[in-house]
Formats: C-alpha cells, structure tokens, sequence
C-alpha cells in the first residue's frame, strides 16, 4: 500500500505526534510524508519528501498571534497552486493531521481523506468548548483541513472516534524524577515578559524554552534556552511542574508524567481556550493572561497545586491498523 502522511507544521504538537505514528505506517506499505507550515520548532528524524509553506501563523509576544506578520507571510497563489498539483491520486491512503493542502487536494478530486489529529476532536460536539459560541471558528475547524473519516485525539475520551493522546516514547521511557524546577513553554509571549514575573519567585527554578532566542542564557533564577526536543524532555520529565499555554502535547504529557499543570492560553485562539476549558474541568489551573497578578498566582499555585494523575495507554499500534483494514476494505470494494 502506497501512503502518504501530511503533517501540519505550524507549532511542535503535530511533528511531535509524527514521531510516534511514523514508524507504526511503515509497518504497512510505502510511506511519504507531506509537512506544510513553517513554525515549528521540532524535527522528525524521517525523510520529508513534500515541504510546502502551507498556511501558518506567526506566534506574538504579547500572548497572541502576530496577525500583522502572519498576513505578510500568507502566499495565497502559491497555497492554492500546491493544492492543485498535490500528487494524491498517486497513493492508495491519505492521512492526515490538520494538513490543509492535502486535504483540500483530496476533497476536490473527491478522494478519501483520514484526519488523524487532535482538532479531529472538535468535529464531535460532545468536546468541551468555551461557553460563548464561535460559529466561525467551529467552521474553520470543520473546513480547513477537510477529512472523509476521522480518529482524534483529546484529554479524554469524548466520543466513540476520539483516542486518548498520543505520549511520546521518550517520555514514556524516561525515568520520572522530581528536581524541583518548574518548565515553561509559552511561545506567544517574550522572554522578558516571562522572566519579569518569574524573577518574582526567586525560590524556584525556571526552565524557560523559548520560541525567541536563538542562544541560551541565564536571569538569576531563569534558565532561557532555544526549543530543543531532548532538553524539553529531560527538563518535563524531571520537573515539577508545566507552565504551558493552551496546546494539546504538552499538558498531555505533563498530566501523564504526573506533574502539576497550569495553562495560559493564547488570545482570541479559539482551539486553546477550549483545550483550556477541558483542562480546568479536570482539575488543572488556568489562567487567561499574564497580568499585573501572575506572581501571586505562581506562588499559589507552585503551594497548593496538585498533579493530575492519568493513565494514557498507547493505542497507536491498534489505531493504526484499524485504518489500514479499513482502507483495504475500501480498495478491494472499489476493484
């Protein structure tokens, strides 16, 4: 079986998740990745053999999106002609994780189109949501990747099709340790910003993983350091605790390793005020906005915070294959 596996490539959740599936596809036929985006900061030690621009936005650093710098960067035409010349007639499965050009590729050549990805989830309505209504962002969510079939994956089992997440085996491999130091990961906001606030807790250690510098350097009681896969790993698995904003991978993570959580998600995004939402309802801390306040709530929070303890079972080998037997079916109905 000829697969082709397309990736979003805006943030780190997505590759990450890559990771894992990957090797269970090459079980079952020849595979090609497609990854669009240009924002994330991870790499997957696996050939990319389509590499687009796609569409992505570029994280701020006042807790949002740098709208201004995202409309520079969009390339509409060449977006829509990669579409049109996305080759994915040539595969006999398509799947993918929140992959734009792709799915439009398949959608307007009426083939079929496996979503794979956590915003497969929010095509339930039985996933958490903020509780004013976004009519908008639920059709963005509907329509930007479109899929045929779905597998998602969220904090907890919502609906039939939605899996728990996808942990990383390094994670699950690395022993669980408790050094005391706090990570921190909130790439919508600046180094300075952060390290303001957390200088107000000079107790503690900080591990600040930044999505703005390029070097590593120290503020007193603040570790900043360039995203790095291992590092982030080895820091969260010795941590105790995540400060994140309000993505899916992490907090998972996190959660699964037993640690305390508290999110702050990014403005106006629609996607992290509802992984927010499902989080508080669970039982982890959520903040809105770092603010005149937020050293009080650390403090409070670093005191009186409790770890989540969950069990997120890897199901990747068992999911995987049911997309596969169900494709075949597909393949032997149509000839």
């Amino acid at each position: 079986m000829k697969i082709l596996f397309a990736i979003q490539g805006t943030g780190n959740g997505h590759l990450s998740r890559a990771r894992e599936i990957i090797p269970h596809l090459l079980n079952h036929g020849d595979l090609d990745v497609l990854v669009s985006g240009t924002q994330s900061d991870v790499d997957i030690p696996y050939i990319i053999k389509y590499k687009r621009k796609g569409l992505s936005f570029t994280f701020g650093k006042n807790g949002g999106i740098d709208l201004i710098d995202s409309i520079i960067k969009l390339r509409p035409f060449e977006y829509l002609n990669d579409i049109r010349k996305c080759p994915v007639d040539k595969y006999d499965l398509v799947i993918n994780d929140f992959e734009p050009i792709s799915a439009w590729a398949c959608h307007l050549k009426g083939l079929p189109c496996f979503g794979l990805s956590h915003q497969a989830s929010f095509l339930s309505p039985k996933t958490p949501r903020i509780d004013k209504p976004n009519k908008l962002a639920n059709f963005i969510l509907r329509n930007y990747a479109p899929v045929t079939d779905k597998v998602g994956f969220h904090f907890q089992q919502y609906d039939d099709f939605i899996q728990t997440p996808v942990i990383r085996s390094q994670i699950r491999k690395n022993g669980l340790s408790n050094k005391g130091h706090i990570t921190v990961y909130l790439p919508a906001y600046s180094d300075e910003k952060i390290t303001n606030y957390l200088n107000q807790v000079p107790d503690i250690e900080w591990h600040v993983f930044s999505k703005h510098s390029k070097k590593a350097y120290y503020d007193k009681n603040v570790s900043i350091q360039p995203i790095h896969n291992n590092a982030f790993v080895e820091s969260l698995c010795s941590s105790d605790g995540l400060i994140t904003n309000g993505g899916f991978e992490s907090p998972a993570e996190a959660m699964y390793l037993h640690k305390k959580v508290l999110v702050i998600p990014m403005n106006n995004q629609y996607e992290q005020l509802c992984n927010a939402k499902a989080l508080k309802l669970m039982g982890c801390t959520v903040v809105q906005e770092i603010n005149h306040n937020f050293s009080n709530i650390l403090k409070q929070w670093i005191e009186y915070g409790a770890p989540l303890k969950v069990n997120y079972y890897d199901q990747l080998d068992q999911i995987v294959g049911n997309i596969i037997l169900k494709q075949e079916q597909i393949l032997r109905f149509a000839y």
